[in-house]
């Protein structure tokens, strides 16, 4: 099978498509044929420095994490999935999707994909949609009614964010450029700020939840914004927010700093939240917003555009057709 594959930590051109053996299931997982990945934000560090992957040279040598498929070939003590079904899913740290095949147990972040999808939204719904959904769900605690301010609106993860809110009933409040206020209002958003004219942090208003998915402001800076209960959720842990959190955590009611590494949850739970994804996605409320799309043999360039600043959405990655 064709994979691109790196041997040393570098810049993009360390990745090079290559042909490797195609892996074989073991008795408790599925081969899937893989239609479409993505390029995700800790691709690129994992590409160009020892850490999560590997110290003197890398671990695993195909990176990726988000896929969607179809089933080739399942092993023997497999009973939720079949060869033909469709499926979408996580391999988490495994990673390895940036390749023609993959096994993932049966049991993993994997589950049927939305029948109203293509394989390039169904990837690239996983990422975004399973950071957003346990933050507002578990985290936030999300209700009808409430009012959210979500900042970074437009991206992966606030795009999926603004969706999920809405689902949940709440009003959204969205925070974007320019370029962006269109697609965001789209999204269902119900006001929209554009920060390039406006500090939302000085603008006034009460939230019930402020979710920075930008990492670009502080719990300090939106405390003011914050109702006494209100939550504040980040997705950078930084000193800071670590700080907060704990604070507001020991000393009782009032407002809270919360941060999940939403990464790090079980296979089961991603697992049991792709199903509701694809549930609320066949209703038509929840749609990911891809940015480009790359052939699997241009994964440098997909590599150099995400590290360019530039991405606005989900970078997907196209290996086989359909």
């Amino acid at each position: 099978m064709k994979a691109a594959v790196y041997k040393k930590f570098g810049p993009p051109e360390v990745l090079e498509i290559r042909e490797v053996e195609t892996p074989r299931p073991a008795d408790n997982e599925v081969l899937i044929r893989i239609h479409a990945a993505t390029v995700e934000k800790e691709d690129p560090g994992m590409r160009k420095s020892p850490g999560l992957n590997g110290i003197l040279k890398p671990k695993r040598t195909i990176l990726g994490m988000e896929l969607s498929g179809e089933i080739e070939a399942v092993g023997r003590e497999v009973n939720r999935f079949k060869p033909g079904d469709l499926v979408y899913g996580n391999a988490g740290m495994k990673l390895g999707t940036y390749a023609e095949y993959i096994c993932i147990p049966e049991d993993g972040a994997l589950a049927l994909k939305p029948s109203n999808l293509s394989h390039r939204e169904a990837a690239a719904l996983t990422n975004g949609s399973l950071t957003a959904l346990p933050f507002l769900r578990d985290q936030a605690e999300l209700r009808a009614g409430q009012r959210i301010l979500i900042n970074g609106a437009s991206g992966t993860v606030g795009s999926a964010a603004v969706q999920i809110a809405k689902y949940y009933g709440a009003q959204v409040t969205g925070v974007c450029r320019t370029a962006n206020l269109e697609a965001v209002k789209a999204l269902g958003a119900d006001e929209i700020i554009d920060y390039t004219a406006e500090d939302f942090t000085r603008r006034g208003g009460r939230y019930d939840v402020i979710f920075d998915v930008a990492g670009k402001t502080s719990y300090a800076r939106c405390k003011s914004l914050l109702n006494p209960d209100g939550v504040y959720l980040a997705t950078v842990p930084t000193p800071s927010i670590l700080f907060h959190m704990l604070r507001t955590r020991l000393f009782g009611s009032g407002r809270k700093v919360r941060f999940a590494a939403t990464g790090l949850r079980s296979a089961d739970k991603k697992a049991a939240d792709l199903h509701f994804l694809k549930k609320i996605a066949e209703e038509g409320k929840l749609r990911p917003r891809i940015d480009r799309s790359f052939r699997l043999e241009e994964i440098a360039e997909a590599h150099r555009y995400l590290e360019s600043g530039a991405k606005n959405g989900t970078v997907v990655i196209e290996i086989a057709a359909g």
